[in-house]
C-alpha cells in the first residue's frame, strides 16, 4: 500500500479501482440511509438522526447521558445535539434531568414514550436492514462483511478529531 499511485488524467482518476470502490461504498450508504431513514420516518414519525440519538440513549440505560457524551457518540457539535434534543423533548421522547454527579449538569434520558418509539422503530429498521442490506449479499459473505464494516468504522472513528 506504500507505493505511490500515478494518476495523470481525469479519466484515470475517475476509473481508478479504489476511487470506484469508495464511491460505491458512499453511494450504497447514502441510498440505504435514505431508504431506511424514510421507512422510520413514515412508520414511526421520527427522523433517522432522532432514531440514532434514541438508540444512543437506550444503550446508555436509565441514568441518561450528558449533551457532550451524545455529541461525541453522534459526531455532532454540542449545539447540533442541543437542537436535536430540544425537538425530541418537545415530542415527549426524552427528558432532561439533574445529574446526580454534577449539581450544575443535566442528563438526557428516554421517557416511556421514547422507549416505546425506539423499540418500534428498531423493529422496522431491523426488517429493512435484512431486506436491503443483507439479503442482496451472498449468505456466506454476510458475517465477514459486517465484521469488516466494524473494523472500518472503528478505524475511521479513531482518526477523527473530537468535536466541541
Amino acid at each position: 500500500m506504500a507505493e505511490r499511485v500515478e494518476i495523470s488524467t481525469a479519466k484515470e482518476a475517475a476509473d481508478h479501482e479504489l476511487v470506484l470502490a469508495f464511491g460505491r461504498l458512499q453511494g450504497a450508504a447514502n441510498r440505504l440511509e435514505y431508504i431506511l431513514g424514510r421507512a422510520i420516518e413514515q412508520e414511526c414519525g421520527i427522523s433517522h438522526l432522532m432514531f440514532e440519538v434514541l438508540l444512543i440513549l437506550g444503550r446508555a440505560g436509565g441514568r441518561g447521558l450528558s449533551m457532550g457524551a451524545i455529541s461525541r457518540e453522534q459526531v455532532l457539535t454540542t449545539g447540533g445535539v442541543t437542537r436535536l434534543v430540544d425537538r425530541l423533548e418537545v415530542a415527549g421522547l426524552v427528558e432532561r434531568v439533574a445529574d446526580p454527579g454534577d449539581r450544575r449538569g443535566r442528563l438526557v434520558r428516554l421517557t416511556p414514550l421514547g422507549e416505546e418509539t425506539v423499540v418500534r422503530a428498531s423493529r422496522v429498521h431491523v426488517e429493512n436492514i435484512k431486506r436491503y442490506f443483507l439479503q442482496p449479499l451472498p449468505a456466506s459473505h454476510r458475517e465477514r462483511f459486517m465484521e469488516d464494516l466494524r473494523i472500518l468504522s472503528h478505524s475511521a472513528r479513531d482518526v477523527l478529531p473530537r468535536l466541541r
